[in-house]
């Protein structure tokens, strides 16, 4: 397996912890992000989208952290990353497409350049709208995780799940940003649970090859 992605990239951490929780191997091949080299004619006719994450398994092109992950799941079902109950599977995967559908989007780097950019907002104003799209989900995510917290040390229970892979590169980003995280104890106390993991930890951007 071949994974294109960068060590920024929040949606290429996501499949870089899953692989990791499922002791796969794959070869690393890093697309910069910054410099445009997700716009390049080679990597435009793997994935039109021009965005990474990007796997490639044999024969099959796999775009879009969600759907790889989930094929890595079908694939490689132990350890599994969702639970077995529907209702439950269900749950998980709400907490991950709250990440990955409704609050990363809003804070892509092409997002970003474009206010900058066509929109002519100012660093300043750009800062804003980062804070704010981040801040208002995790204050949503917190209160959806709270009552549900029960004993486990994850998102579900004392195993991480899909949600826990979303989480962390979420958290890590907010990070990235000065974002004030004291409102969030359970989701802190969450990620801190998974960075004890040896999974996370060597997908921790700081550790990748093409870390800057």
């Amino acid at each position: 397996m071949k994974l294109f992605g960068y060590f920024r990239s929040s949606a290429a951490y996501r499949v870089r912890i899953a692989l990791n929780l499922k002791g796969l191997e794959v070869d690393h091949r890093f697309v910069h992000l910054r410099k445009g080299e997700q716009s390049a004619p080679e990597y435009g006719a793997l994935n039109p989208q021009g965005m990474v994450p990007l796997l490639i398994d044999g024969p099959h092109v796999l775009t879009q952290s969600l759907a790889i992950i989930e094929y890595l799941e079908e694939t490689n079902p132990e350890p599994s990353l969702l639970p077995k109950h529907p209702i439950e599977r269900a749950r998980v995967r709400a907490i991950a497409q709250a990440i990955a559908c409704d609050i990363h989007p809003l804070n892509n780097l092409r997002v970003l350049r474009y206010l900058v950019g066509p929109m002519k907002a100012s660093d300043e104003a750009k800062n804003e709208w980062y804070r704010h799209w981040v801040v208002e989900g995790l204050t949503a995510l917190e209160r959806t995780l709270t009552p549900a917290a029960g004993t486990g040390t994850f998102c579900h229970g004392d195993q991480p799940t899909l949600a826990d892979v979303c989480l962390v590169p979420q958290v890590y980003n907010a990070e990235r940003a000065d974002i004030d995280l004291s409102p969030f104890p359970r989701i802190m106390k969450i990620v801190s649970a998974c960075r004890e993991l040896r999974a996370f930890q060597d997908a921790d951007p700081a550790k990748q090859a093409d870390a800057e």
